[in-house]
């Protein structure tokens, strides 16, 4: 986001791009607005990745919610940004099934922008895509928030689609193609028997009711990490040209809580259940290397789309204010977002990130030596059905759907025995556990999750992970010494989520 980069120096382009080139990351797309100084930081960003020496590639991503798109020279001025590029050594180059790499130009949006012409088409087609200025010099892969049947308006206009929305199940949220929503879906409400004057989910969070809740984590399970969205868009291009483009979304992660008097968006998309790791892993052709994984349905077979991803791209590096960032919080955070992304590090998704990026660039999965094993744990900061003391915003939309839990993911090169804990949040208290449950795994990657609760005497908990093997500990991820609590009562709502990595493969 390149909004959020007003103070970057060229040393913190460097510093970006040299972490995310040791997570396994191979460029940027530069989410480009209207702030007039945005372009001289795109200038910054091309040229730190020349000095980098890295071979680490930069493309352009058009935000069309924010950049003027009504008039032929709106159309001329985003002409004029993306051709700035199209010969620098580090701009990505890609096409597919022509042996001319072109450079690769995106958006964010704009499936309502005409350029004063008299359709949406013809405002891509005549003044941007076949525009002498940009015809047959450039790879168009736009993210038009538009259902896959409407995509055949752009034939001959687009080389191909980048699902964004692919990254989270969006459906269970809002029954549109587009982002925030105040209501689930309603397949989903059918699906669950949800009465919506009740808010039975919600009021199942706070509730003893296991098999409720068992039954609330099965449903969600078919949704988590599914390509059925992409399937569509894959299928809905498939009759136009085979040399169409495929970028596919993942995240880890979707919380905002602006009010009214600012962007005024307020909801959630679901990560549960491993989330990122299960989108990654539906991407990628190999089987991955399965120790546990104690996940509801985790195995469920899905139709294979991995041969037809180019590209995959992490949402995202720095967009604190959606809190999917994987990066470090660092630059300008949109006003307010503070409140939720202060203490809330999640730099340690870069470690699953390197072992999954290697895994989809080989279509394999990479070996684990001895001295990279690590252990990505991560949960959110109070119970889904907490009541907040002073929060002006209200309640967060999608919050009924989420679980209270630690989610951890092991990568290890021998078999080891996993335990997580839920303990007290101070580093005084003479507990040393109060619930925890152990599991044995093979050497490969496991997938783990334990409930996370506040017994009635306390009023917040943390978490914990340790490694064992034998009377040894190899490794101990413990959250509370972070200064991380899971708090009974907050003053806001802050669904965002605390990561933590232990371990000598963790990249940060």
């Amino acid at each position: 986001m390149v909004g959020n980069t007003f103070p970057y120096t060229s040393q913190d382009w460097l510093n970006d791009i040299n972490l995310a080139h040791a997570s396994g990351i191979d460029g940027f797309a530069l989410n480009l607005g209207s702030d007039d100084w945005q372009p001289a930081r795109v200038a910054d960003a091309y040229a730190a990745a020349t000095n980098s020496s890295l071979n680490f590639k930069i493309f352009l991503s058009l935000d069309m919610s924010i950049l003027p798109c009504s008039t032929a020279n709106d159309a001329a001025s985003l002409r004029a940004l993306v051709a700035t590029y199209f010969s620098h050594p580090n701009q990505l180059r890609y096409s597919r099934g022509s042996s001319t790499q072109l450079p690769l130009v995106s958006t964010f949006a704009g499936e309502s922008c005409q350029f004063g012409q008299a359709s949406v088409a013809d405002g891509w087609r005549s003044q941007f895509a076949q525009h002498p200025d940009l015809q047959g010099k450039m790879t168009f892969v736009p993210s038009f928030f538009v259902a896959p049947n409407q995509m055949s308006q752009f034939q001959g206009i687009v080389d191909g689609t980048f699902n964004w929305n692919g990254g989270w199940p969006i459906e269970l949220t809002t029954d549109s193609a587009g982002s925030s929503s105040t209501s689930l879906s309603s397949a989903l409400k059918s699906l669950l028997g949800v009465n919506t004057t009740t808010n039975a989910i919600g009021k199942a969070q706070a509730s003893t009711n296991t098999s409720g809740l068992q039954g609330l984590e099965n449903a969600l399970s078919t949704f988590i990490g599914s390509t059925d969205s992409d399937s569509q868009f894959l299928n809905a291009s498939s009759g136009n040209t085979s040399n169409n483009v495929y970028i596919a979304a993942v995240s880890p992660w979707f919380f905002t809580h602006f009010g009214q008097d600012s962007f005024n968006k307020n909801f959630l998309y679901l990560a549960d259940q491993h989330l990122y790791s299960k989108r990654w892993e539906s991407l990628i052709p190999a089987q991955v290397p399965f120790g546990v994984d104690s996940d509801t349905n985790s195995h469920a077979t899905q139709p294979s789309i991995s041969d037809q991803v180019d590209i995959v791209e992490i949402i995202s590096w720095n967009d604190y204010g959606e809190s999917h960032y994987v990066g470090p919080i660092e630059g300008a955070l949109p006003t307010g977002s503070e409140a939720w992304t202060d203490g809330m590090n999640h730099t340690a998704w870069l470690s699953l990130t390197s072992y999954y990026a290697a895994a989809f660039k080989n279509s394999s999965y990479p070996s684990v030596p001895l001295n990279e094993e690590r252990v990505v744990m991560w949960s959110r900061t109070h119970p889904a059905s907490a009541n907040a003391i002073s929060d002006n915003v209200g309640s967060v939309a999608g919050s009924e759907l989420v679980l209270d839990a630690l989610w951890a993911v092991t990568i290890l090169s021998e078999p080891a025995n996993v335990t997580l804990q839920i303990v007290p949040s101070s580093s005084n208290s003479s507990v040393s556990s109060l619930t925890e449950q152990t599991f044995s795994v093979p050497a490969g990657l496991s997938k783990l999750s334990i409930p996370v609760s506040i017994p009635d005497a306390l009023d917040s908990v943390s978490i914990r992970a340790v490694v064992g093997r034998g009377d040894d500990t190899v490794i101990d991820l413990d959250a509370a010494s972070q200064g991380f609590e899971f708090i009974k009562t907050p003053q806001q709502f802050n669904f965002n989520a605390w990561v933590g990595c232990a371990g000598g493969g963790c990249v940060v």
